[in-house]
């Protein structure tokens, strides 16, 4: 299965999935399951990922949401378009149920920051959760994240993953060619002729030292 059938974008602060229209719902739960059971770095942990409203049934809808808890992962349909409509008193009860759920979504979005530009330099970004970029991190560009960041693009700055002393955070990058990384307590520079092996790179900690190997995402 060509891994393009699902497509994912940075949209209000969060990740919306998207699935071609004849993609049946178990070729969906076999192509997001093989992601996710990678370890690839598909998703960073605590994001929160939308899934198009109504185009799963309240069975398969559960069923996705359980994948998506059991790594990490937070699961909500999109949002449904505004409308104007007659309020009675059952909908005020909808209503408060909402703002509930409003509430809860928004601390769960505090755990993901959504870059949907470049980083130039002089930019910075610092933010107690994860990060994800959709472009790239250009040189005098940093990054202070307290999980880990997700640059959907090539990384030429510097980043701090796991701020806070989080040593389990990871660094991934189309292309890494980093000025600095660090993860936690652990400090690491890019090779002065790295070499590019076609893959995006994850860079975490093992034994002590921050290693990058090459992943498929």
């Amino acid at each position: 299965m060509s891994e393009d059938k699902i497509k994912i974008k940075g949209e209000n602060g969060g990740l919306m999935l998207e699935f071609p229209p004849d993609m049946s719902f178990s070729e969906i739960m076999e192509e997001l399951g093989r992601k996710l059971d990678s370890g690839s770095g598909f998703f960073l942990r605590g994001t929160l990922v939308r899934v198009p409203r109504d185009r799963f049934s309240k069975e398969e809808l559960a069923e996705m949401q359980e994948l998506f808890r059991t790594h990490g992962l937070i699961c909500r349909m999109a949002k449904p378009m505004p409308a104007t409509h007659i309020k009675s008193d059952a909908m005020d009860h909808e209503n408060e149920g909402a703002a509930e759920n409003a509430s809860q979504e928004t601390q769960e979005l505090q755990r993901m920051l959504v870059i949907d530009k470049t980083l130039r330099g002089g930019q910075a970004v610092e933010t107690e959760g994860s990060v994800i970029v959709f472009g790239n991190v250009n040189p005098g560009a940093q990054i202070t994240a307290g999980g880990s960041v997700d640059i959907r693009g090539t990384c030429r700055g510097v980043v701090h993953a796991g701020a806070a002393g989080d040593s389990t955070a990871f660094i991934i990058a189309d292309h890494l060619m980093p000025t600095q990384i660090r993860i936690a307590n652990y400090v690491a520079r890019s090779p002065d002729e790295p070499e590019d092996s076609g893959k995006a790179e994850r860079a975490y900690v093992r034994d002590g030292q921050i290693v990058i190997e090459p992943i498929e995402r």
